[in-house]
């Protein structure tokens, strides 16, 4: 007789584990810039191993950013004094506030990935902290997880109404609601759009990962999967337009705060270089003000117009910031302009949290499930301490994030770690299926554990239209990395207090290209694995 399999508490459990693994930081800050931008197995197991590695860092930056809400006023809020305390820093004068509060004092950032640095120890703190307690809600396997995902998948939503009806009373919020509800059409003719588009869908649903498997394994036989498929998949995409909603009214009303502060600058300087009467100059008046002043006093002007900056709504609005940059720059810029900004702060991050241990739950789950099956592991080690080392293994590694060029190796992690590779994965598992062991058998597979025959549109999309769109992406994904040539990063500059862009030195492209293989060779080598021990037994039967 086999052990018997741990199962969830009920059906409820399982759909709220999704929800927190699928509903995460990418709703909050991948696809509200998506929308900015374009308009409205085994190696699963490796994938899975490279997200958790990098994603608990954004939870020890969380962390770092909760605790520091609780200052009055907020540390990113104000320039620091320099050394001599005769004026502010001058990194961050020539930056923002929150610019340099995240790459300096957050990050510590060096100028180029060529210098490492050091490892950070208060970054280091918060990532052995966010480490200790994914480990916590893991520990028990689903009895612990179970009970976790009710505030994961539940507690961001409670905050992000709360923001919705503070964005919304924001001024400028309007703004920003009418700049994401704009469709951009000319952008659908770009291959950028739709690959990025896809992208969001795997990252955001975790397809590929095995993580949505490995909670599933934790089921009944006879649970309705079609219904909770279109069920996560609905509050997904839901999810994803409401905190885009929550997001643009919090963008309109930092671009429009930082638009009106521009115009404000602007009118000083011409009321005080020309001696203008106070209230004279207004924002309606302004350019035709510039006009006749550039006219009638040329010289003047042209003395004092190198200090004149463009204010510009749209530009404001058009600044496209994804990623680390929209949750540690952009939010933070908008929650020191608002009022009890300690209050919306704590809020914010601690939601992140929520959404990132959400996800981190179903990214362990996809490690853990294979190992703890896996009676040569399980036979030696009790559960707990498998969880234990996969965290302290985790961490470890995660340290590298931690140093002064860790950002860029982020990045790096970020951006190649789980793209072809998930796009490969999830292609190979629909041929596998459809093609391998066969449509039909699986239709009556599920049709003898659930007692539900299955509908035509699944048919349909698994055996065309899924292979068909994901040859594509893959082919469009290849194509636009050979255009772009040499790979490049964003690379903190402090003298200029922006980010410059920098090629990838040779090393790096060699470990890119490590990276990517690491994972998609596991397929075809796991399977020449198999073939040559079924061939040497003399077995066979069919591989399914």
């Amino acid at each position: 007789m086999e052990k018997t399999r741990p199962l969830w508490a009920n059906p409820l459990q399982f759909v709220f584990a999704c929800i927190s693994y699928s509903v995460g930081l990418g709703n909050v800050w991948r696809f509200p810039y998506l929308c900015q931008m374009y308009g409205g197995g085994v190696a699963s197991v490796v994938v899975s191993f490279f997200l958790s590695m990098y994603y608990n860092v954004i939870n020890a930056w969380g962390f770092w950013y909760l605790f520091h809400s609780f200052q009055d006023p907020l540390p990113w809020s104000v320039c620091p004094l320099n050394s001599n305390h005769t004026g502010y820093d001058e990194e961050c004068e020539k930056a923002t506030s929150t610019q340099y509060f995240w790459y300096r004092k957050t990050l510590n950032i060096s100028p180029s990935i060529q210098e490492n640095g050091g490892v950070q120890w208060e970054p280091a703190l918060c990532l052995i902290l966010a480490w200790l307690m994914v480990y916590l809600c893991i520990l028990r396997g689903t009895e612990s997880t179970g009970k976790v995902v009710y505030f994961t998948a539940l507690l961001p939503y409670c905050v992000l109404i709360i923001y919705l009806v503070r964005g919304l009373t924001l001024h400028g919020a309007t703004n920003g609601l009418a700049y994401m509800f704009t469709p951009k059409l000319e952008q659908l003719a770009n291959p950028r759009a739709w690959i990025n588009a896809a992208t969001q869908i795997f990252f955001s649903l975790g397809l590929g990962f095995g993580s949505l498997i490995a909670f599933a394994s934790y089921n009944e036989p006879s649970n309705n999967c079609q219904r909770h498929a279109i069920i996560v998949s609905l509050i997904n995409s839901f999810t994803s337009i409401f905190a885009s909603i929550v997001t643009f009214s919090i963008y309109g009303f930092k671009a429009t705060f930082n638009y009106e502060n521009c115009l404000r600058k602007v009118i000083l300087l011409l009321t005080n270089s020309f001696d203008l009467e106070d209230g004279f100059l207004t924002a309606s008046n302004l350019e035709q003000v510039k006009t006749y002043l550039a006219s009638t006093y040329p010289s003047k002007y042209s003395e004092v117009f190198p200090q004149i900056k463009n204010c510009s709504l749209e530009s404001e609005l058009n600044t496209a910031v994804q990623g680390t940059g929209l949750a540690f720059i952009v939010y933070t810029e908008a929650i020191k302009n608002m009022e009890v900004s300690q209050l919306w702060s704590v809020l914010y991050f601690f939601m992140l949290l929520m959404l990132g241990i959400g996800s981190m739950l179903g990214n362990t789950a996809a490690i853990l499930t294979p190992l703890t099956d896996s009676k040569v592991i399980s036979s030696h080690l009790p559960k707990e301490a498998i969880s234990g080392l996969l965290c302290l293994i985790s961490c470890a590694v995660g340290l590298v994030f931690t140093m002064d060029s860790g950002n860029y190796w982020f990045d790096i992690f970020n951006d190649y770690a789980a793209t072809l590779s998930l796009l490969l994965i999830v292609l190979v598992e629909t041929i596998a299926i459809c093609y391998v062991y066969g449509l039909r058998r699986f239709e009556s597979d599920l049709q003898s554990m659930t007692g539900r025959s299955l509908n035509w549109y699944w048919k349909v999309m698994w055996a065309g239209v899924s292979p068909l769109l994901i040859v594509s992406l893959f082919i469009f994904y290849l194509s636009d990395y050979f255009l772009m040539g040499t790979l490049q990063y964003q690379a903190w500059d402090a003298s200029q207090g922006q980010l410059v862009t920098k090629d990838y030195p040779t090393y790096v492209l060699v470990f890119i290209g490590l990276l990517v293989a690491s994972s998609t060779m596991c397929i075809p080598l796991v399977a020449l694995g198999t073939f040559v021990m079924r061939h040497q037994r003399g077995d066979t039967a069919p591989l399914a």
